[in-house]
């Protein structure tokens, strides 16, 4: 039998791409060597997400007082906190295999045969055809050349998220997404959490202003950072490092590894097809087109946006080319969100982009406490709404810090997408009171 289309990756690409297909009308099938669900849903986005709201919990029934609410003893088990995030995660998968009803699911690890006339994949000894083919084979933890790295005296997130007990104090090398997420679910739970981090602020890529109100707002909480520094060596309980004061030294009951990712491209046999690369992952077209005339890619495999969203929206955009419906990706509205406590999110250019560019624009921001809804539900909290306008008034990025930033978010993306002014944006009727309205305050402001 030869399918229509085959999918190496059962992550959000993955899955997205065979449902949508299927339900196009098209014959698939769909390649998993581990769990369906990806890194995101079984190592990543969703289990992450599920114990910070566990630790937000814990965190305001510590501070409860602010708001009137008095609770004696609070306490914390994070064994179970640890088992509600398995069933979370387990409920999730059970949805995405309902979706796929329509699609053959082989469990397996798939390599590429041939790709000439028609693509042959073997899963197990078995060969399969298909006329077409699109890899989403994800992305991995990348691991640096450091000094002592292959001893494995460390976390990575994987690892952090099995365990069941919360250590006393964690080294987290990278402040970036990751990083910073975990530092916000270790240090809720008491553990003391320094991070290391190569850049001189921390979450490179976002909006400097609002990482730099992140990072004072945890150093409020006891988070120690170090910013410009270099790893050294990793040693058992033990992190070497080197920034402008010279070489140190930094102890701590377990270190945790957050450096980023790179896409899975090996053991696909993919190298006697020569296909065109990309910051380590395969290049593809505004239609995830690879450069071979029958392959496509998306998600993190591509290098270019290593996020979920993305990797859903780049599956669509394949599929429909695959379908024949007019479609294309583009990556000028992609929301990134960090989800610490308060939240953080952008979408758009940063002033730094601009600057860099020597473009013209403008900004406009406001504290969060102009929302009423804000100031009612985060005592003490400030918080920011920062806009970004090009020459010609138009929406060109927008970055928040303050709850819920990332529900926020989405807002500014479709505004950007749609290319919108100010003038058309403040004809928007925002629910009242709600902190969506801080949108509208900071565009009027």
């Amino acid at each position: 039998m030869t399918y229509d289309l085959a999918i190496i990756g059962g992550g959000p690409a993955g899955y997205t791409a065979a449902e949508r297909a299927a339900q196009g009308g098209l014959n698939v099938v769909l390649f998993e060597k581990k769990a369906l669900g990806g890194v995101c849903l079984n190592e990543g986005c969703i289990p992450t997400k599920t114990l910070l709201y566990s630790a937000k919990l814990y965190q305001q029934a510590l501070s409860g007082a602010k708001y009137g609410i008095a609770a004696e003893h609070v306490a914390f088990d994070y064994a179970k906190i640890c088992a509600r995030k398995t069933k979370v995660v387990r409920k999730l998968a059970a949805g995405i295999r309902a979706k796929l009803q329509q699609v053959t699911v082989v469990q397996g690890e798939a390599s590429v045969k041939n790709a000439d006339e028609i693509v042959e994949i073997d899963c197990g000894g078995q060969l399969y055809e298909a006329e077409r083919l699109l890899i989403c084979s994800g992305s991995e933890t990348a691991l640096p050349p450091i000094k002592g790295i292959e001893l494995g005296h460390f976390w990575t997130s994987r690892e952090a998220l099995q365990a069941t007990e919360v250590p006393e104090s964690i080294a987290i090398v990278g402040g970036g997404v990751i990083g910073m997420e975990f530092a916000g679910l270790f240090s809720a739970f008491g553990s003391k959490v320094t991070i290391v981090e190569m850049a001189s602020e921390i979450l490179p890529g976002i909006d400097a202003e609002i990482a730099a109100l992140l990072r004072a707002e945890y150093e409020k909480r006891g988070v120690a950072f170090h910013l410009g520094a270099r790893v050294l060596e990793l040693q058992p309980q033990m992190v070497k490092f080197a920034d402008e004061n010279g070489e140190n030294e930094l102890a701590a009951q377990q270190i945790l590894l957050c450096v980023g990712r790179r896409p899975n491209v090996q053991n696909l046999g993919l190298e006697p097809l020569c296909l065109e690369h990309f910051r380590n992952g395969l290049k593809v077209d505004e239609q995830m087109r690879t450069s071979h005339p029958r392959i496509y890619a998306a998600g993190d495999v591509t290098g270019f946006s290593m996020l979920a969203h993305t990797a859903v929206r780049e599956a669509e955009v394949a599929v429909n080319h695959i379908l024949g419906i007019p479609d294309a990706m583009t990556y000028d509205a992609v929301p990134g969100v960090v989800y610490t406590n308060p939240e953080v999110a952008g979408v758009g250019v940063t002033e730094a982009a601009l600057q860099s560019a020597g473009a013209v624009y403008s900004v406009k921001k406001l504290p969060m406490t102009y929302s009423g809804r804000f100031v009612a539900e985060n005592e003490g909290g400030n918080g920011l709404c920062k806009l970004i306008f090009d020459a010609e008034n138009r929406l060109k990025g927008a970055h928040l810090i303050g709850n819920p930033a990332s529900e926020l978010v989405a807002t500014a993306a479709l505004a950007i997408e749609q290319k919108l002014t100010v003038d058309v944006l403040a004809k928007l009727i925002f629910p009242h009171p709600s902190v969506g309205e801080i949108l509208k305050e900071t565009l009027l402001s």
